[in-house]
């Protein structure tokens, strides 16, 4: 089966965060409060495969206000964090959603994420990722982690199911 048509089967779009939804850095306020930056682009991708039938969420090794505010924020349809064991955590996200590992995407890009992106049907990572993690995955996208890296997996998998051109109509305002 080619990328393409493995592309077609997916139905779930699961996300580490940092190093994918972020560009992998963690700072602190004078407070002590984690401050990470996400990318809008990354957000409109989300919104856009969620309104298109697609469930979207994160499976992270850490836990984090700014992650719980972003997931919040998207409202996106499932949150795992604090899962340093990522390959049981994706088994739990596979059987309370009633999904296969094929009908997975997983976008990952360190080591901890090798296990998940061995068993999702397509695996997915940043420019930036570890080599190793690279090496592994049937997708690796030009865009670097936290720079619209989902986004453009975002459009990858919209255009494979024929709506990415409709989409751009509407934002431009064209009649349908």
């Amino acid at each position: 089966m080619n990328l393409s048509e493995k592309l077609l089967r997916v139905r779930a779009v699961v996300l580490d965060v940092d190093g994918i939804l972020t560009d992998g850095r963690i700072g602190y306020g004078g407070d002590g409060k984690e401050i990470k930056f996400f990318d809008v682009k990354d957000g409109l991708g989300i919104k856009l495969l969620q309104k298109n039938g697609f469930l979207v969420g994160i499976l992270s090794g850490r836990g984090s206000m700014a992650n719980r505010t972003r997931a919040e924020e998207l409202k996106l349809d499932f949150v795992y964090e604090k899962k340093r064991d990522k390959a049981t955590a994706f088994a739990t996200l596979l059987e309370e959603h009633g999904l296969k590992a094929s009908e997975c995407l997983y976008m990952g890009d360190d080591l901890v994420d090798l296990a998940v992106l061995r068993q999702a049907g397509v695996s997915a990572t940043v420019s930036d990722a570890h080599p190793a993690v690279r090496e592994s995955c049937l997708l690796v996208t030009a865009a670097r982690g936290g720079r619209g890296a989902v986004r453009e997996v975002a459009e990858l998998l919209l255009d494979g199911r024929g709506v990415w051109r409709e989409i751009v109509k509407e934002y431009k305002g064209d009649p349908a």
